[in-house]
């Protein structure tokens, strides 16, 4: 959206994409200036011109400073500022989606934290006319919120119209979390356990990421399609999987400074559409990508082990009184 919020309809239509993903200002910054009127205009005029659906077909991205789940008061009110400031220009442009990370509990008690993000997303809903508020599952680096699907479950409960929140399942963040779903068996078995513990009814949008690090790292490191851990397989399933039609499915791999790669990877999506786990070209196709990514997973392979010996050397101590002082004279955390 370089040059105003309408150039991303502009881009997403050269690549061949059928639905969106952008930024509503840049997310580097707290504050940005409004969308202009001729700007809104514009936008929608493109999304009718190439036949998106911006009620449907867009998900734009909350900015990565949002925390509404801080235990800091004055924080917390800075973050929803931001919060509020993107769901209204949502509906200016008469976007129906808006998926942003749930964010951390930080230092504070988790539970607390979710009730505290529930009561946000309430007041947002009530500040705001129709566009869904969609929450994004996490790898489950540190204390973040999301990676336990009951998380999200428990901040549905917590929201009083549920018709205006829904949920956006990222690949990557999922198998970093622990969940694997690299094949048939364990893809089905996840969404069984989506649908016991959230429910089918609120999956608003995919996140289409592999993933650098393997199963279970807590890691938030997107990859290429194929190249990653999760191999191309699971990607052969959802592009034959008819439950997921109707959602955008958004790429967020890595793309270096040629977002044509974007295109390149939802022709390998529409490619493997009615694709067999064992037809030829695919396995070749399989092999050819697990080839590009050997190195990026080596390197991840051996970050993984050696963190893993440092944690069996480390000498486990008792408290001393000491140690609790020295413990209580560090710094908290901070938000990133």
């Amino acid at each position: 959206m370089a040059g105003g919020v309408s150039k991303a309809v502009l881009n997403a239509m050269d690549i061949g994409a059928n639905s969106f993903a952008l930024f509503l200002k840049s997310p580097r910054r707290w504050e940005s200036p409004p969308i202009k009127e001729e700007e809104a205009v514009e936008f929608k005029r493109l999304c009718e011109k190439y036949g998106y659906n911006p009620r449907t077909d867009v998900l734009p991205h909350g900015s990565y400073f949002i925390n509404l789940a801080t235990p800091d008061a004055e924080k917390e009110e800075k973050a929803y500022g931001g919060f509020i400031d993107d769901l209204h220009r949502c509906e200016k442009l008469d976007i129906g989606l808006y998926n942003f990370h749930p964010g951390s509990s930080l230092d504070g008690d988790h539970k607390v934290a979710i009730k505290q993000l529930a009561k946000n997303i309430n007041r947002a809903i009530s500040e705001t006319k129709f566009v869904k508020i969609v929450i994004e599952n996490m790898a489950g680096h540190g204390n973040l919120i999301g990676s336990d699907l009951q998380d999200i479950r428990d901040v549905i409960d917590m929201v009083e119209d549920k018709s205006r929140v829904g949920v956006c399942i990222d690949t990557c963040h999922t198998f970093a979390a622990g969940y694997d779903i690299a094949d048939t068996e364990k893809w089905e078995a996840f969404w069984k356990q989506f649908e016991d513990i959230v429910g089918w009814e609120h999956l608003s949008a995919i996140h289409l990421n592999d993933s650098k690090a393997p199963l279970g790292a807590n890691r938030d490191l997107h990859q290429s399609l194929g190249q990653g851990f999760l191999g191309l397989e699971v990607f052969r399933i959802i592009a034959n999987d008819e439950r997921l039609q109707n959602i955008p499915i958004i790429l967020e791999t890595p793309v270096g400074k040629d977002d044509l790669i974007y295109g390149e990877e939802i022709k390998l999506l529409e490619w493997l559409k009615d694709k067999k786990a064992d037809d030829a070209d695919f396995v070749e196709k399989a092999a050819e990508l697990q080839s590009l990514g050997s190195k990026d997973r080596a390197e991840q392979l051996k970050k993984q082990q050696t963190k893993k010996e440092k944690a069996t050397k480390a000498p486990k101590r008792k408290k001393n009184g000491s140690d609790i002082l020295s413990l209580l004279a560090k710094k908290p955390k901070t938000e990133s």
